[in-house]
């Protein structure tokens, strides 16, 4: 269930909202005369967002990629790639 708190406690109680952000991992919804004003989380939380957003939309470049084209590889093909590049890079690391 989401927590949803009066926007004047990130004034008055910020650092229980903050605990309760770090503590659960969830953001802190935060209302303004009664309306959705804005959310609160952590940094953690939020880069967490932000690499699975980063992941669905490199997702969907390869499904759009994917039916754009006729060329098809096999397991063996991507991940014998994949092993070389990532040689690659810790080599010239």
């Amino acid at each position: 269930m989401p927590t949803i708190r009066p926007v004047s406690d990130l004034q008055n109680k910020f650092a229980d909202i903050s605990k309760t952000v770090h503590e659960s991992s969830e953001p802190v919804f935060l209302t303004k005369n009664g309306h959705g004003d804005m959310v609160v989380m952590s940094m953690e939380a939020w880069e967490e967002k932000q690499f699975e957003s980063e992941v669905y939309d490199k997702l969907l470049e390869a499904e759009t990629e994917a039916r754009l084209s006729d060329t098809r590889l096999s397991h063996e093909e991507v991940f014998s790639t994949l092993r070389r590049r990532i040689k690659d890079r810790i080599s010239n690391v």
